[in-house]
């Protein structure tokens, strides 16, 4: 949730062109990799889902990121937008929303970086050039305003922002952190101050990530490793070695995340695989190094291609049963599939019936599938879903609650052009049927079985 932002960063980029030679690099390669990119607006991108046969329905929001580059083009990551841009902007969310959209997303986080290491467009924004997307919405009493938080963007100012809009708002996200017991409860204490149809997100799963020292994006915001990202793939190694690098990265990783490299262990490695899942950095690195320094030496010796798993946050289990028992917050923070290689929550859903259900009794088996199905259902304005009743969609899932869970990460390579990411493998999920039709049966999906739909304006 709150991704498609930055997942998305290039749907309104690409401009329509008659002659395919004429395309930017991205078409060529989306075009080579099998993807067919036959759409420049949104309105066309939806159409483009529409004929796209698909298990799941799919709902779609309009992404600030994407608009800045359509309008802006390479000065969207650079300054703020003009009146007239802002003016050429807030039509397109009209037309959008039009077209069917189900609301607007923008991130304001300082660790939302894309190419060499450049802030997303939507960073770039002013407070007043957010204000004007969302009054669209506003205007229109339509649709749901999504955000990732920055230092300008929080709690009052998102509060005000759906007062103002009188739109529903879910912003990424609450975070528990055993180092500062006291954050989480009081950021939730603001929120319900602070008023407003605000739903802020909290993960039921600690934020876990796989990380190669030369795509350190969850490091983002550390300034040494910003300095790895604005580099080209090619010469990101050679930095890694330097001292200098890293006598600074040791210092500016601990003031940023304290000690989460010293917990790190091996997640997959060729040249390590005796280290896979057993000694930490820090068990490894003994006394008089940090951890760092051994994650790049092991990194160095396997060509950069060893990945490390880290926790980096949301780590106190009994402070989010509290937050999840809290009707104003909304279950979620999957990541959407912005960060697909590095980590894959896709299955907090199963996890929370398998450990804040079954295993803890945080919450009963109703009010779990109901923050599952009905709740987000509501805030997003997705018409007869999430309810069990006559004339509601049958859109039904089947599981065991005495078996259903999470289960275990593991890294395919199904995207096109042979790219990577991590899927999760649940259990107890026993049957599933789309819009009445059966898509898993007895455990197993069925092939070739298709009947998913794009939602507009959350209905179809």
């Amino acid at each position: 949730m709150a991704r498609g932002d930055v997942a998305h960063h290039r749907q309104l980029r690409v401009r329509h062109r008659t002659n395919p030679s004429q395309a930017p690099p991205d078409h060529h390669a989306a075009l080579e990799a099998g993807i067919p990119w036959d759409f420049e607006t949104f309105t066309e991108y939806l159409d483009a889902i529409d004929r796209t046969p698909m298990r799941a329905n799919v709902a779609a929001m309009i992404g600030h990121t994407p608009l800045r580059f359509y309008v802006m083009d390479e000065d969207a990551t650079e300054r703020r937008a003009t009146d007239d841009e802002v003016s050429r902007m807030c039509a397109i969310v009209g037309d959008a929303l039009d077209a069917g959209a189900i609301g607007l997303s923008t991130s304001r986080s300082p660790g939302h970086l894309g190419a060499y290491g450049k802030p997303v467009p939507s960073r770039a924004a002013d407070l007043s050039e957010i204000r004007a997307l969302a009054a669209v919405l506003g205007n229109r009493h339509q649709g749901t305003i999504e955000a990732v938080y920055g230092p300008d963007f929080w709690v009052e100012e998102l509060a005000a922002l759906s007062q103002q809009t009188d739109r529903p708002l879910t912003w990424a996200a609450i975070v528990t952190q055993k180092s500062n017991p006291s954050y989480a409860p009081d950021l939730a204490a603001r929120v319900r101050r602070s008023g407003g149809q605000v739903y802020p997100q909290v993960a039921c799963k600690p934020i876990v990530v796989q990380i190669q020292l030369i795509d350190p994006f969850p490091l983002a915001n550390v300034p040494s490793f910003k300095e790895i990202l604005e580099l080209p793939a090619e010469a990101r190694g050679a930095r890694l070695g330097e001292a200098g690098w890293l006598a600074r990265a040791r210092v500016e990783v601990r003031e940023l995340w304290g000690d989460i490299l010293d917990t790190a262990v091996v997640a997959e490695s060729d040249v390590h695989a005796g280290l896979i899942n057993s000694a930490t950095m820090s068990d490894l690195a003994g006394h008089g190094r940090d951890a760092l320094d051994v994650m790049v030496e092991l990194a160095q010796q396997d060509d950069f291609k060893t990945r490390f798993r880290v926790a980096m946050t949301n780590d106190d289990e009994d402070q989010i049963a509290e937050l999840l028992t809290d009707k104003g917050m909304l279950v979620g923070l999957s990541d959407a599939g912005a960060h697909t290689s590095q980590l894959c929550d896709a299955n907090y859903a199963t996890h929370l019936l398998g450990r804040f259900f079954r295993e803890r009794g945080d919450l009963s088996l109703e009010d779990a599938v109901w923050r599952l199905t009905g709740h987000p259902a509501l805030v997003y304005g997705l018409t007869d879903r999430g309810v069990l009743r006559p004339g509601a969609m049958a859109d039904l899932v089947a599981f065991d609650p005495s078996t259903v869970g999470g289960g275990t990460d593991s890294r395919i390579h199904d995207f096109p052009g042979g790219a990577d990411r991590l899927v999760a493998r649940p259990t107890g999920i026993e049957h599933v049927w789309v819009r009445g039709t059966a898509v898993r049966r007895d455990g197993v999906n069925l092939p070739g079985v298709r009947p998913g739909r794009l939602l507009r304006s959350g209905v179809g």
